[in-house]
């Protein structure tokens, strides 16, 4: 995992992203924790704030309120690093987000069975399931993260069981510790 800070931040910020159903929130949320960073679930953030403009009744979704959402959080990022604090993220688009908010991008998959239960759990509608389905098989959010940041900042986990997921947050916690020993002056 890289690190590279010419923000003067004291914390990094890191954005946990894929496919509906591959362990964002949780992982995101053990992440903050064991580390000390502010989470922020984007999807509650846009619930919360209403920072959306209609329905799309076909996939069963809101219609993202991209500036409203982006001017929310852009003051949640200032009011994080004026206080050196860290933010850890999670949301299923990562596109949106200005490159240099983020660290570290790391991108949750898993395997399509897995996946495919998740989702018929939550109660996803057979369209919604096969479209998020399709989007993990052609590693959408992958290929997504690679074109929107430094490929060098972009890390793929697996997020398969509960062993995955504390290793992923092992991992980030080490990355963390290195990012704040190269970035403190």
């Amino acid at each position: 995992m890289s690190d590279n800070n010419d923000t003067g931040r004291k914390r990094p910020n890191i954005l946990v992203t894929g496919t509906p159903g591959v362990g964002k929130t949780a992982t995101a949320s053990l992440i903050a924790e064991a580390i000390g960073l502010k989470h922020i679930n984007v999807g509650d953030l846009i619930k919360q704030h209403k920072c959306y403009d209609g329905h799309d009744d076909t996939l069963d979704t809101h219609i993202l309120d991209e500036d409203k959402l982006l001017d929310l959080m852009e003051n949640m990022f200032q009011e994080c690093a004026d206080d050196n604090k860290g933010i850890v993220a999670d949301y299923h688009s990562c596109e949106l987000f200005p490159e240099r908010w983020f660290d570290l991008i790391l991108v949750l998959r898993t395997k399509t069975d897995i996946l495919y239960d998740r989702l018929t759990e939550r109660g996803y509608s057979e369209k919604k399931r096969s479209e998020n389905m399709e989007a993990e098989i052609m590693q959408v959010l992958l290929d997504e993260a690679k074109e929107s940041y430094d490929v060098n900042i972009v890390q793929e986990l697996q997020s398969n069981t509960v062993d995955d997921m504390d290793g992923n947050v092992e991992r980030c916690k080490q990355w963390v510790e290195q990012w704040i020993a190269n970035n403190s002056s």
